[in-house]
C-alpha cells in the first residue's frame, strides 16, 4: 500500500531510505503541498512493513486536505491509536516494554519522566530484564547438572559458586524492580502521605505546599476526618499530596472511618511525612511516637519526620 500512495499522490517510484523534494497531488492533478517524501521497505522501518513518510508543511488545513487525498486509494484506513507500535511489536522491532515507552514518552509530564522513557525505549531496561533472565538460566544449568550427575566426583554445591550467583540473581532483581517503581513513580507521580496526630500541623503543610486553602484549619483536634488529595510539581517531579485524619484512639464512628482510610493510605504511599507536635512531644514521648508509628508501617517505607511549631516549644 505503501508504494501505492507513492504512486498516485508523488507520480513516482521511490528508491528506499532516499530522500525525494516533489509535490503532493490530488486526484486532478491539483499540487496540495510539496515536501520530502521517504520510503522504508520492509523490513526496514519502524513497523517492519513498507512505510512512507511525507514531510509537508505545517498547518491543519493542509495536513487535512492530504489525509483526504490519500484516504480516498483503496485500502487505506486511518491507523488506531498506538497501532504503528503495536506492528513494530508484532513484528519483533521493539519488544514490549520499548513499545509502551513510547507512550509514556509522549505522555510524560517532566523532564525526568522524558528521560527515563527514552532510556527504556533505547533498551535499557530490556537489556537489564534479559541480563537477569540469563543469570536464572546459568543458574539452572549448575542446579540440573548436580540433580542429573549426582555419581560425578565434582560437587557442584560445595564450593559456593551456587549460593553465590543466587545473591546476585538477588541483588538484579532488586535493582531492576527499584528501577520499574522509580518509573512507575516518574509516570504517575509520586504518593506523599501528610500523617500524624490531630492537630499536629498536617492540613497547614498540605496547604502551604498547594499554594491555596484547600483544607479547612482550626485549633480544634480532629477538624480533617477524611482524605484530601492535591496534585503539585515540585522540581519537575509530579506529587499526589494526600493529607489525613489524626491518627489516635477515637470513640466517634466517623473518626474512625477516617482514621481507618487514614492507614489505608498510609499503606500505599510511596513516602509517608510524619507531622510531630513539638509543644507536645518531649524527647522521651518523639521516641515512643516514632517506635509506634514504625511498628504498623509496610517494610521499608520511607518516612520523613517533620517536627512542627518548634518556635512556641521554647527550644
Amino acid at each position: 500500500l505503501a508504494e501505492k500512495v507513492a504512486q498516485e499522490v508523488l507520480g513516482k517510484t521511490l528508491k528506499p531510505r532516499m530522500a525525494n523534494y516533489l509535490p503532493f497531488k490530488d486526484q486532478d492533478g491539483t499540487v496540495l503541498d510539496q515536501g520530502i517524501a521517504l520510503f522504508f521497505k520492509a523490513p526496514n522501518s519502524f513497523t517492519g512493513e513498507d512505510v512512507l513518510e511525507l514531510q509537508g508543511h505545517g498547518g491543519q488545513i493542509i495536513l487535512d486536505l492530504l489525509l483526504q487525498r490519500i484516504l480516498k486509494i483503496e485500502g487505506i484506513r486511518i491507523a488506531r491509536a498506538g497501532e504503528f507500535s503495536e506492528q513494530a511489536f508484532l513484528n519483533d522491532k521493539l519488544d514490549l516494554a520499548q513499545a509502551e515507552a513510547i507512550a509514556d514518552l509522549i505522555d510524560a509530564t517532566s523532564e525526568q519522566a522524558a528521560r527515563s522513557a527514552l532510556k527504556s525505549l533505547q533498551g535499557e531496561f530490556s537489556n537489564k530484564v534479559n541480563e537477569l533472565v540469563d543469570s536464572v538460566i546459568y543458574l539452572r544449568t549448575y542446579v540440573e547438572a548436580a540433580i542429573d550427575f549426582p555419581d560425578e566426583e565434582i560437587d557442584f554445591l560445595a564450593d559456593g559458586k551456587i549460593e553465590a550467583k543466587l545473591n546476585e540473581i538477588i541483588a538484579q532483581l532488586d535493582g531492576v524492580r527499584k528501577e520499574a517503581k522509580q518509573g512507575s513513580i516518574l509516570r504517575e507521580g509520586m504518593k506523599v502521605v501528610i500523617a500524624g496526630k490531630p492537630n499536629a500541623g498536617k492540613s497547614s503543610l498540605l496547604n502551604a505546599l498547594a499554594g491555596r486553602e484547600a483544607a479547612i484549619v482550626t485549633d480544634i483536634a480532629g477538624t480533617t476526618r477524611d482524605v484530601l488529595r492535591e496534585h503539585i510539581h515540585i522540581d519537575g517531579m509530579p506529587l499526589h499530596i494526600i493529607d489525613t485524619a489524626g491518627l489516635r484512639e477515637a470513640s466517634d464512628e466517623v473518626e474512625k472511618i477516617g482514621i481507618q482510610r487514614a492507614w489505608d493510605e498510609i499503606g500505599q504511599a510511596d513516602h509517608v511525612l510524619l507531622m510531630i507536635d513539638s509543644t507536645l512531644s518531649a524527647a522521651d514521648q518523639f521516641q515512643q511516637e516514632w517506635a509506634d508509628f514504625l511498628a504498623k508501617l509496610p517494610v521499608k517505607m520511607p518516612v520523613t519526620v517533620i517536627r512542627n511549631k518548634v518556635d512556641l516549644s521554647g527550644e
